[in-house]
């Protein structure tokens, strides 16, 4: 089930989870976490039997969802929460985005291309890191 879990952003629980998706620094960690307390993006959890086993941080501007953040405990990684997470958070949302856009890394882009995003490289953003900008289209069927 996934619910607004903004508030709960420096709980250890999901500091663990965000620390999936960012550089392993504690104080990376932090500063995502500390993010949320701003009021200005959102974070929601997926609990299954009363786990957290997923994360999604996002922000909406007009007619766009922009993720910040997206992370599944790796046990439960390939299960398909990652995507039912970004399905899901399209249902709740009013009014709905036309479009998702993620920033990512050579190593999760192909999470976004599976699940039909258009990939664009963004060539080495960071020294010998190349950067990805993905992008997905909602169609009427999904709203």
């Amino acid at each position: 089930m996934l619910k607004d879990i903004t508030t709960q952003a420096l709980q250890q629980e999901v500091k663990e989870l965000l620390e999936y998706s960012v550089f392993p620094d504690p104080e990376a960690v932090e500063r995502a976490a500390s993010s949320y307390q701003t009021g200005e993006s959102r974070l929601f959890g997926y609990e299954e039997d009363g786990l957290l086993v997923g994360v999604i941080g996002f922000d909406v501007e007009q007619d766009e969802l922009t993720i910040r953040h997206i992370a599944v405990l790796p046990e439960n990684r390939g299960k398909g929460y990652g995507r039912g997470m970004i399905l899901e958070l399209l249902l709740e949302l009013q009014p709905k985005p036309d479009r998702v856009i993620a920033e990512t890394d050579e190593e999760t882009v192909d999470f976004y291309r599976n699940i039909g995003f258009e990939v664009y490289s963004q060539g080495e953003k960071y020294p010998g890191v190349e950067r990805f900008r993905c992008i997905y289209e909602v169609e009427e069927s999904e709203e």
